[in-house]
């Protein structure tokens, strides 16, 4: 067995041929042998977008409630523990090798990818933790991921855009229909797209779920310093505003009050509970501040939904200089989508690739942003780091960068930021 935390993620990294693997047969066999079997409620999340800001608004607003909860999220940005916590702690490294112990014992021959070996092990420790609730988002689609092998007690599914198209699909249809089979019948199922796709409405409908959509079962409301959330008769007014960065996070707070009212029964909440939590949440890589003069900005923004999300942030924050973008993206994403969402807002770009199979290379990322942009101004670094440190000596005090397009790319320049802390 492998004697670190380090040792595991290299070992399970080459344990199946393929980084993803669409399909529920192998990890089902395996939770069978682990026994995986939950006596506390499961909340699950899917979605394009908004699935990571959902689930870090339930777990506060749960832990601040004094319930244990448990959260499973990803990618990661510097440590894998990063995707496992209870009570809002990151799983220590011995937690995690214990849990990657007791998969592999179970395993046998069966090939996992690395996420499908990684969920696992993260239900098994919650098992081993004692919670009250556990709020798992899904890594890719829904109906044939890993987390899906979990019957939820409520399943939100949050905006739905073009992303992952050679798994999902390329029509909003096909994708919403995958993201739908994490719905269960007789269950609450929570819908955050205000124009959901007529696959995900007969999916749900079909199986018998207790489908509620932003928009038509449920809105919010903006007041002047607080807002309210409706659902025919029933108001929570006076609610605060979620510290998370964007308008969209109103829609996104909005089913996360919709969970909690489905739930209520079985986990009550106060309004006062879902303040605390909602002022309280915090999540890295959405829109995060991370230094000023020049004022500088990590955004993961991925996909053209997003991007059209992170364009919002732009324009609604006022700055009296250039806004400069460290950009660096996945060759397979609809990069031109993006430069074009955000493209009004940038004055000055600052790419590079991707060092890893999937990663645009610098020179196609500059082909396409002349493309869709030909008065664009650039500047080619042979990596992220260099292209952030590229931004900072160009950056005047009354800039504003902007890091975005990929969680690798967030990821690398926040090494730089916590290097400069450490080091002083």
């Amino acid at each position: 067995m492998p004697d670190s935390l380090a040792a595991w993620l290299v070992y399970i990294e080459s344990q199946h041929p393929k980084s993803i693997a669409m399909g529920l047969e192998r990890v089902q066999q395996v939770r069978s042998r682990l026994q995986l079997d939950f006596s506390f409620l499961l909340i699950t999340v899917g979605g394009t977008n908004g699935k990571g800001s959902t689930c870090a608004m339930l777990e506060r607003i749960y832990c601040e409630a004094g319930y244990r909860v448990g959260c499973y999220s990803s990618p990661h940005f510097l440590r894998y523990n990063e995707r496992v916590r209870v009570s809002g702690m990151e799983a220590d490294d011995a937690a995690l090798c214990a849990a990657f112990t007791a998969v592999e014992q179970a395993r046998g021959s069966t090939p996992l990818t690395y996420f499908e070996f990684g969920t696992l092990a993260a239900a098994w420790h919650f098992v081993q933790s004692g919670l009250d609730v556990l709020v798992m988002e899904v890594g890719l689609g829904g109906r044939l991921d890993a987390v899906n092998l979990f019957d939820p007690d409520c399943a939100v599914v949050t905006g739905i855009d073009l992303d992952h198209m050679d798994y999902l699909g390329d029509s909003r249809e096909s994708i919403g229909f995958e993201k739908a089979g994490i719905f269960r019948s007789g269950i609450p199922a929570i819908c955050g797209d205000r124009q959901p796709p007529a696959s995900l409405i007969a999916h749900a409908r079909g199986l018998g779920a207790e489908l509620q959509c932003l928009g038509l079962d449920f809105e919010h409301q903006q007041r002047h310093l607080h807002w309210a959330w409706m659902q025919g008769d029933k108001v929570l007014d006076g609610l605060s505003q979620p510290a998370l960065t964007g308008d969209f996070q109103h829609d996104n707070a909005a089913c996360v009050v919709a969970v909690t009212q489905a739930l209520q029964a079985r986990l009550p909440l106060s309004v006062a509970d879902i303040n605390a939590g909602l002022q309280h949440v915090q999540l890295a890589g959405r829109y995060q501040q991370v230094g000023q003069r020049p004022l500088r900005i990590l955004d993961v923004a991925h996909n053209p939904q997003a991007a059209r999300a992170l364009a919002d942030n732009l324009q609604r924050q006022v700055v009296n200089g250039r806004t400069l973008a460290v950009f660096a993206m996945l060759q397979d994403k609809d990069i031109g989508a993006v430069v074009d969402a955000v493209s009004a807002h940038i004055d000055v770009w600052c790419i590079a690739g991707i060092a890893l199979p999937r990663g645009a290379s610098a020179a196609f990322l500059a082909d396409t942003i002349a493309r869709h942009q030909p008065d664009a101004v650039l500047h080619v670094s042979a990596n992220v780091t260099q292209a952030y440190a590229s931004a900072c000596q160009q950056a005047a005090e009354n800039d504003r960068i902007i890091v975005f397009g990929s969680f690798f790319t967030v990821a690398d320049v926040m090494r730089v930021l916590v290097h400069d802390q450490t080091t002083g």
